[in-house]
């Protein structure tokens, strides 16, 4: 999966499946704190920041269609460059 996004760092559009979906709607930014006691994960000195969690939940739909909306909620774990597909819902 890839994440394009705009000059600002805002999400313009997701591939996924093959497929590339536009985002139709203004999407929805926040960060989660990763448990890292839990998962006794480590970090070197200077990595960086390790708990932020950053996710966006953003509509899309297929291309420039008028295709049905649908959700999808991404995540990118700390020290991560990877998007991942937390989820897809249908609107």
């Amino acid at each position: 999966m890839d994440v394009r996004f705009t000059a600002t760092g805002t999400p313009l559009a997701v591939r996924y499946d093959g497929r590339v979906w536009a985002v139709a709607a203004e999407p929805v930014h926040w960060f989660d704190r990763d448990s890292w006691w839990a998962t006794r994960r480590s970090a070197p000195v200077g990595a960086g920041n390790v708990v932020h969690i950053e996710h966006w939940r953003v509509q899309v739909r297929l291309g420039s269609s008028t295709s049905a909306l649908r959700t999808f909620e991404l995540r990118r774990d700390p020290l991560s460059e990877q998007w991942l597909l937390e989820s897809i819902t249908d609107n």
